[in-house]
């Protein structure tokens, strides 16, 4: 048997990738008589070159996707382009490039990185977002949404640049300027289309309950950004004004210690007193330039401008001042808050430096607790017990105290006593509240889907008619980074009124990224449909049931693709439709007939070097084809599984990645010293019988690592399961040339190549065909643990005397209780411990130990 001696990983994986594309190994189509599998990585931006990151990431699932693959399972495990996004914008201007001809390039770049990689992708069903026949659907999708109510268009505010003439994200601003060009940021009021996901928000919270298979740790950040609360809305007066000031609250309890009412700069009190306040005037409009992301809000030094304006009291009518605040946002509830100074850490902060009252009215329901730590009302100077308001805000829950009638009360009480009394008097009313806001989707960018709306000066918004789908963005663009280009297009925007037929312009805003990303996974089922968005194939492979990709996508990616898919299962075809319309399904069909998109998810941990995340910054990154050419695909692979579980941090170490070039070297050198008795040993089968107690006891470590690796493999721990390879390949390696080890080096090494396989594929694909076990180890059948391999004939027993351990024994596995007994007493070791004391009674833990209690 012909096996070349030097183990070469650039000849062999080769010749593996070419047979794997050959034979059309990971091409799948539907089988209803198979178990199907549907494994999924995120997809890659195509930036240029795949990182440490990706190679990790894509790794696990080809491991996951090989593994299933190899135990029987229907898989699909498909590879598309996240291709749209502001990256192409800033490479185009960067380079002096279209930004589709950057893409383009990149994804052929990178697919061929992928390639070299070894993984099993079904390379049919590629898809790249910014092609039309992909982003043809959304946009018909987006136009049924809008017939239906579920988008609408309204005016809000936004980040602007006057220079580049473009809409920046939050973190684009940097201290108030463009991270571009350095110009001063604007706020900006312009149209945009938003999606109700507002209208899902209870399903989608509901639902995480029912989501076993996501980590903990991402479904506590989906609630939160959902952000359910039960609370009251408020009415309070506005002195000289008919309309009421409404604030939301989820501590009615605290109302009787409002001290004063905070707005937003922009809200319409504001502004309107400004027209009479020159300093309030310069406080929104300094207020105005910065766009404050929640988390800055928390840290920031809270700041005010009296507005004039006085709230009364919903209870007491007392008059207290409405300040116009920076760390409240117009675009939460109302715009406006009541402010407990004594019981918000935030209303505490802006109360003391503008010298507002902080009036306590919750003390600790456990006085004594109170008066243990502070001492009594007395000692404490005065103070309420558990509440010294000069140094913080008192925000537990507890017992009211100075507030009238309500006194007495526990925060629970008060919540229902305090939410009847205002709304009996029309000052009030429950309400469940939410964080979630509906999901803005319109980008005043180039790269990106056109939003299919033709907008008419008579007739408004019009959806752009399914037989003009899709509206393709044009490619062939000259980019300077001012503005969208296709704002500069009147043959791209000038249009007729599809309704009234005069003249109308197209809209050339484009969508937010993120609608590509939350369907991409139900198209892999049925790109190459034409006629249809999706087709029944969906019904066979969705939900995906494992989903791979990072933790920084836990909150808005995973969310919008849970909205999204339940849009997709919500609609069907309306009657005047085609059929299309229906997604060429079965009358009154849905798009997809399953409420989540992904039963499990694993998200994987970072890649790190010298203890820091790899990036090019830090100047700590590893080239994955540095490290393709120096050792293989094999070695990469195998080092990203073995140096750290999945779902943990990953720290970089080239000696690591030696160590596994070795194993690969061993395995190689192991394969070739044995080919011939390995070939010459196929007709033989183990006979327990027949061989050597040493082969013996080789053989059930081999078949316990077997069967602890499955069990590993179940749980996504593929660095045991790599360990479990190299236990087994050094018991190989220690075999003496007796009774039965030729039997057992081609059965040992029958089951080690197929664990390997899914982290190792290319070395082992070649290894398991030259020395015999069949034409390719994808479609072997898994290697079955042999419960008679596992019998012992001996076993080992720790001996303790008085409970400490003095010695080991190796009994007969059939021995009885007396010959345990008899062998441990007999244990020189033992003998020196008991010698010139009484046995009392000896203890058998079968299969463990032996205790002799000796007095």
């Amino acid at each position: 048997m012909a096996l070349d001696e030097q183990y070469q990983p650039a000849v062999i994986e080769a010749e593996a990738q070419q047979y794997w594309q050959e034979n059309r190994c990971f091409e799948v189509t539907e089988d209803p008589d198979k178990e199907k599998f549907y494994c999924l990585a995120m997809f890659p931006y195509p930036s240029g070159r795949l990182h440490m990151g990706h190679v990790r990431n894509y790794t696990i699932g080809d491991v996951i996707s090989r593994y299933q693959r190899m135990i029987g399972k229907n898989v699909l495990q498909p590879m598309g382009w996240d291709a749209f996004g502001l990256p192409a914008e800033n490479a185009a201007i960067k380079n002096n490039v279209p930004p589709a001809k950057w893409t383009y390039e990149n994804i052929d770049y990178m697919r061929g990185q992928l390639q070299r990689l070894g993984f099993g992708y079904d390379w049919k069903r590629e898809l790249a977002t910014c092609h039309p026949q992909y982003y043809k659907w959304e946009q018909w999708l987006f136009t049924r949404l809008f017939k239906k109510g579920l988008v609408y268009k309204k005016t809000s505010p936004v980040n602007w640049c006057p220079n580049d003439l473009t809409v920046l994200a939050n973190e684009q601003v940097i201290e108030g300027r463009c991270w571009r060009c350095d110009t001063s940021v604007e706020r900006k009021e312009i149209p945009q289309y938003f999606m109700k996901i507002t209208a899902y928000a209870d399903e989608l919270l509901a639902g995480l309950d029912k989501l076993d298979g996501w980590p903990e740790q991402v479904r506590t950040m989906q609630r939160n950004w959902i952000g359910r609360s039960e609370g009251v809305e408020i009415a309070f007066g506005v002195e000289g004004r008919d309309e009421p000031l409404k604030v939301y609250t989820t501590r009615p309890d605290t109302l009787m210690g409002v001290s004063y009412v905070a707005v937003a700069p922009e809200h319409p009190l504001a502004i309107e007193a400004a027209t009479q306040n020159s300093e309030l005037a310069g406080f929104i409009e300094e207020a105005g330039n910065l766009q404050i992301s929640e988390a800055a809000m928390e840290t920031m030094e809270k700041k005010g401008v009296d507005t004039g304006l006085k709230a009364l009291h919903p209870i007491s009518g007392e008059p207290v001042p409405i300040y116009a605040a920076n760390f409240v946002l117009m675009a939460y509830g109302e715009g406006a808050v009541m402010a407990v100074p004594g019981h918000d850490q935030r209303d505490w902060e802006f109360a003391r430096k503008y010298g507002l009252p902080i009036k306590q009215v919750i003390k600790p329901a456990d006085d004594s607790e109170a008066d243990d730590a502070q001492g009594s009302a007395s000692a404490a100077g005065g103070r309420m017990p558990g509440a010294d308001l000069t140094q913080a805000a008192f925000t537990d829950k507890g017992i009211l105290v100075d507030s009238g009638e309500f006194s007495n009360l526990t925060s629970g009480q008060a919540f229902d006593a305090i939410a009847e009394y205002l709304e009996q008097r029309g000052r009030g009313k429950k309400r469940v509240n939410y964080r979630l806001r509906d999901w803005g989707v319109s980008r005043q960018r180039y790269w990106g889907c056109p939003i299919p709306i033709i907008n008419c000066p008579s007739c408004g918004e019009v959806p752009v008619p399914e037989d003009q789908l899709p509206v393709v963005l044009p490619e062939d663009v000259a980019f300077d980074g001012i503005g969208s280009p296709i704002k500069k297009m009147p043959e791209f925007y000038e249009t007729t009124c599809p309704t009234c037929g005069g003249k109308a312009e197209r809209e050339t805003d484009t969508f937010d990224t993120f609608m590509e990303s939350s369907w991409y996974y139900a198209r892999y089922t049925c790109r190459d449909n034409d006629d249809a968005m999706l087709d029944e194939r969906g019904d066979y492979w969705l939900p995906v049931d494992q989903y791979v990709g990072g933790i920084e996508h836990a909150i808005l990616h995973l969310l919008y693709a849970r909205f999204y898919h339940r849009l997709m299962r919500d609609f069907v075809g309306d009657a005047q439709g085609s059929a299309s319309a229906a997604g060429g399904r079965k009358p009154g069909a849905a798009l997809v007939d399953s409420d989540e998109p992904f039963a499990n998810l694993l998200t994987q941990g970072m890649v790190l070097k010298d203890g820091a995340k790899m990036s090019k910054s830090k100047g700590n990154t590893v080239d994955p084809q540095d490290m393709i050419a120096q050792y293989g695909a094999d070695t990469v692979r195998l080092f990203t599984m073995f140096a750290a579980p999945p779902e943990q941090s990953l720290e970089w170490n080239d000696s690591g990645v030696e160590g596994a070039y070795r194993f690969l070297k061993r395995l190689w050198a192991f394969a070739h010293e044995h080919a011939e008795a390995i070939g010459a040993a196929a007709a033989e089968q183990p006979d327990r019988e027949n061989m050597a107690d040493t082969v013996k006891t080789a053989r059930r470590e081999i078949h316990e690592a077997l069967a602890q690796a499955r069990t590993d493999f179940g749980r996504y721990q593929f660095n045991t399961v790599v360990s479990a390879c190299m236990k087994v390949m050094n018991i190989l390696a220690k075999l003496d040339d007796t009774k039965g080890a030729d039997v057992l080096r081609r059965e040992g090494l029958g089951i080690l190549l197929p664990l390997l396989s899914p982290t190792a594929p290319h070395v082992t694909h070649h290894l398991w065909r030259e020395l015999g076990y069949g034409d390719d180890i994808l479609t072997a059948p898994w290697p079955e643990v042999d419960e008679s391999a596992l019998k012992r004939d001996t076993i080992d027993l720790v001996v303790q005397v008085n409970g400490k351990m003095r010695g080991k024994v190796q009994v007969s596995a059939a021995a009885d209780k007396t010959s345990v007994e008899a062998t441990a007493l007999a244990d020189e070791n033992v003998q020196r411990f008991i010698e010139g004391k009484e046995v009392k009674k000896v203890i058998v833990v079968p299969g463990r130990l032996v205790n002799v209690v000796a007095t």
